[in-house]
């Protein structure tokens, strides 16, 4: 990801109503999948500039990629944050309860197949792996190129990915499903010549209702429905004990 996206990340993920939607999304089903927390570490691998890992409490360890985010990680969140590529990661076979990763797979400098592998590998026996990648790969934009994107997914594509790599008791949805005609109308139709992220604080009242609109979905995901389209698409796969 380019520099400044990481320093947009770190300004604005704790404010901005995508991220505290992805944020509470992604915890929802955890939760659900998990009532009783793991003794084991929590990971969150690719870990950016820390907004997640703050939320996962006391236990929970960072790994990004970028020397510069895992440095913002470990001031935001007081968590140890380690240099690594999820390719390839610095942790035991097992020793982990539950690892995160919030769009780091559809990174064009992730191996897919090796990064599901290593998440597998690390986990213990009925470890939860809890991902979220971006729907549709006819939504690329100008915001993809300036994330390093190189593929996005559909529940079908994930849950082929996740059952190759070792893990069962897989659920998948969609969110962003409410706001998606604006969000395509965002990308497909008035992007022009943007060369930058779609991160950016919208003025009050619009911040507001789209967080409103994302609790609502939440909501839902919390009462284990899963939404039939989106922008994002969200998983939780269990390795099998």
């Amino acid at each position: 990801m380019e520099a400044d996206e990481y320093l947009k990340m770190h300004a604005l993920e704790e404010r901005m109503w995508w991220y505290r939607g992805l944020h509470a999304n992604l915890l929802t089903l955890y939760r659900l999948a998990s009532p009783i927390r793991p003794v084991m570490p929590i990971l969150d691998a690719g870990c950016g500039t820390g907004g997640l890992l703050k939320q996962l409490g006391p236990g929970a360890v960072g790994m990004d990629l970028a020397s510069a985010a895992a440095g913002l990680a470990r001031a935001k969140s007081g968590a140890p944050v380690c240099v690594g590529s999820i390719n390839d990661m610095p942790f035991a076979d097992g020793s982990l309860g539950a690892i995160f990763s919030a769009d780091v797979l559809y990174h064009r400098a992730v191996d897919e197949r090796a990064a599901l592998e290593n998440c597998h590998r690390c986990l213990m026996p009925g470890g939860l792996l809890v991902l979220n990648l971006p729907a549709y790969d006819w939504m690329s934009s100008a915001h993809d190129r300036a994330v390093h994107a190189a593929r996005r997914y559909t529940r079908r594509r994930i849950e082929q990915r996740l059952r190759a790599a070792g893990f069962d008791r897989i659920r998948t949805s969609y969110w962003n499903m409410l706001l998606f005609p604006l969000m395509v109308m965002r990308r497909k139709l008035l992007s022009g010549s943007a060369t930058t992220s779609d991160v950016m604080l919208y003025p009050a009242p619009i911040e507001a209702l789209f967080r409103t609109v994302l609790r609502l979905e939440n909501w839902a995901l919390a009462r284990g429905l899963s939404l039939p389209f989106g922008g994002s698409v969200l998983a939780v796969a269990v390795k099998h004990g």
